[in-house]
């Protein structure tokens, strides 16, 4: 790669060794090692697998969590695949991803809800008309972005952000070119909404792009899905060829493939990474509104953000405000673990999670905790079922949103090992650019292993809120931030699975 673009071979070996899928590619099955497959057997199936030879190994989530357990073959995810084929298939030296195999549609609901009550529409069929593009344009950027201000639109991707914020920054910059930047990097463990979009929906979030390109004066847009996702890639590419016909003709949609790191979900990392380096987060501001892609202007949205857009268009903003609950509009919240029906499910925006359980078919024991924003929202007990299911409502009680990948886990379950599950992945995905975040996810993680060990870390533990606000003051991204929430949150609500920590004395510490 040096020899043929003439980069410093430090800067390609830098880039390729910073992605899990290029630097392990010897590696012919991955298992997810998440907690929602680890509940449905998948040390089992990594244990097999390597009983028989094969080169495997765990990975981070697969963005399946519906469908747990996960394998990753061949770049293509897989479900359904059990210990005794594994084995077959590896005394006949060949494991090759098979197309019928491939997570295509998992659980969606609720499927009774009035049309006129969803943004997004998982169960309709894909609309290749232009409808909503064609409207836009006869409303005019500023009353478009004046529709999304009123329907409080936020960013859906865990931050939450005023959505017209950044596209009247964007529409206002006087730099050229613009950019629009799709983030499809679904990577937080339990989330898997953005999956079911791009599988079900690519209408929405193709239309969804071009409006806000044509709206913000951009003549690029630039889709960035994480590299376990060739299923949806490939629908999506076959969405665009029939939708070209009604899309501008200067309009440029170009394809990203991620390469395997859980930071890139970070817009300024994932800008980055399209940019061919390391995803490493900038430091901010300059802010990607001003200073995005290749130092130009750039709107960088969540699938479910830009897929909330046609209908908002069409509908009116206030419309879209009026959907939710406590905040604007609906949510897709994800569920998996130990519930009946794990799946997708399209609610007002401050749903409970009794709520969202009623849709999903109910819990399978009784629930004990449950996680509301994948890994990053910590554990929350089972006395908080009842808390708005928003951005707001879970601040408050010291949580988060996220891109609500809803985990539950019931009392049967071992809390301490799903909490080992998250300081683990957040140790292995911290991109260790801030010291911060490179030492303290390690030292959190150790800290719980030691005292497991009872080799006498207990103590540590008592230090694991001194260490999280210095991940919190000291990283650059969300990353650092977030990724102490698991085990203060653990310390605080379930301190007795700590108890048998020498030296350790309780949440209170």
């Amino acid at each position: 790669m040096a020899r043929e673009t003439a980069a410093p071979e430090a800067e390609v070996y830098g880039a390729g060794s910073f992605y899990h899928l290029l630097r392990d590619d010897g590696v012919q099955l991955r298992v997810c090692s998440g907690t929602p497959c680890r509940l449905r057997g998948a040390d089992a199936l990594l244990a097999a697998a390597r009983r028989s030879g094969l080169a495997a190994e765990p990975c981070s989530c697969l963005a399946a969590c519906d469908t747990a357990p996960a394998v990753l073959v061949d770049r293509v995810v897989q479900q359904g695949i059990g210990t005794a084929e594994i084995e077959v298939a590896a005394r006949a030296g060949e494991l090759a991803a098979q197309p019928d195999r491939e997570v295509l549609r998992g659980a969606i609901g609720p499927e009774d809800a009035p049309d006129d009550s969803l943004a997004i529409h998982l169960h309709r069929e894909a609309e290749f008309d232009g409808a909503a593009l064609q409207w836009a344009g006869g409303l005019g950027a500023p009353a478009v972005i004046d529709e999304i201000e009123a329907s409080g639109l936020q960013g859906r991707g865990g931050a939450g952000f005023p959505a017209h914020v950044k596209w009247r920054a964007v529409r206002e910059a006087r730099s050229l070119p613009k950019y629009v930047v799709l983030n499809a990097d679904e990577g937080e463990p339990g989330t898997f909404k953005d999956r079911e979009i791009l599988l079900r929906r690519p209408d929405r979030v193709l239309e969804g792009l071009a409006i806000a390109a044509q709206t913000v004066g951009a003549g690029e847009v630039h889709l960035y899905l994480r590299g376990e996702f060739e299923t949806p890639r490939r629908i999506l590419q076959e969405a665009l060829a029939r939708f070209a016909p009604v899309l501008p003709r200067d309009l440029v949609f170009s394809f990203h493939a991620g390469d395997g790191a859980y930071v890139c979900g970070e817009e300024t990392a994932l800008l980055e990474s399209i940019e061919g380096k390391r995803g490493m987060p900038r430091i901010k501001p300059p802010f990607p509104v001003e200073h995005g892609l290749w130092g130009q202007p750039t709107l960088v949205h969540n699938v479910e953000t830009i897929a909330c857009v046609p209908e908002i268009v069409k509908r009116g903003g206030p419309w879209f405000r009026g959907l939710g609950r406590s905040e604007p509009g609906t949510k897709l919240y994800c569920i998996s673990g130990e519930v009946h029906r794990p799946g997708t499910y399209e609610l007002p925006l401050g749903t409970t999670l009794d709520e969202l359980l009623l849709a999903a078919g109910g819990m399978e024991g009784e629930l004990r905790a449950f996680s509301p924003g994948g890994a990053s929202s910590g554990f929350l007990p089972a006395s908080y079922r009842s808390v708005p299911l928003d951005f707001g409502s879970l601040a408050k009680v010291g949580s988060m949103l996220g891109s609500a990948g809803v985990i539950v886990l019931s009392r049967d379950a071992d809390l301490r090992e799903a909490l080992l599950d998250q300081l683990r992945f957040f140790e292995e995905e911290s991109c260790g650019q801030c010291a911060p975040c490179r030492i303290g996810t390690r030292y959190l993680h150790e800290a719980v292993v030691g005292a497991e060990a009872e080799t006498g870390a207990g103590p540590r533990l008592s230090r694991a809120a001194e260490v999280a606000w210095e991940m919190n003051e000291g990283s650059i991204c969300g990353l650092g931030a977030a990724a102490s929430k698991p085990l203060t949150s653990a310390l605080e609500h379930f301190p007795e699975i700590f108890a048998a920590s020498p030296g350790h004395g309780g949440a209170e510490e």
